[in-house]
């Protein structure tokens, strides 16, 4: 059984995180940065999330170029995982494959289609109307 982090990011107000367990989580398995997923199996009911990245259970980040779910070591420019010093400068970092495994643990998302209700409501953070001080 896989579990997994889900950061869902709401390009209009914040981001929320999620714990997905069981056969929800089973749901990513498989699916590869940029694919597109049902809100639903997070908890949020006519919402669709879009799949940016995420990283594996040593904090190896995933990278979009990378295919498959394996682990390489790869030459990196200023890009992706890598932050260089000074201009010019390469080099040689583990990188994840853009599919996700077992070993993934945080999946990043955002969101690209709303549903009805806003987040706020759904997860139930909204104030209370009417309450008086």
């Amino acid at each position: 059984m896989a579990d997994f982090k889900v950061v869902v990011s709401d390009p209009k107000t914040k981001t929320y995180q999620f714990d997905v367990k069981g056969t929800d989580a089973n749901k990513f398995i498989g699916k590869s940065i940029g694919e597109n997923i049902d809100g639903g199996v997070v908890g949020l009911k006519g919402y669709t999330l879009k799949i940016t990245g995420g990283s594996d259970k040593t904090g190896v980040v995933m990278r979009r170029d990378i295919p498959g779910p394996k682990r390489r070591k790869i030459l990196l420019s200023a890009s992706t995982g890598y932050k260089p010093k000074s201009n010019g400068v390469r080099r040689r970092k583990l990188m994840h494959g853009r599919e996700i495994a077992t070993d993934t643990i945080q999946i990043n998302t955002k969101i690209i289609g709303y549903g009805e209700k806003p987040i706020d409501e759904i997860l139930g953070g909204s104030p209370a109307e009417g309450v008086e001080e």
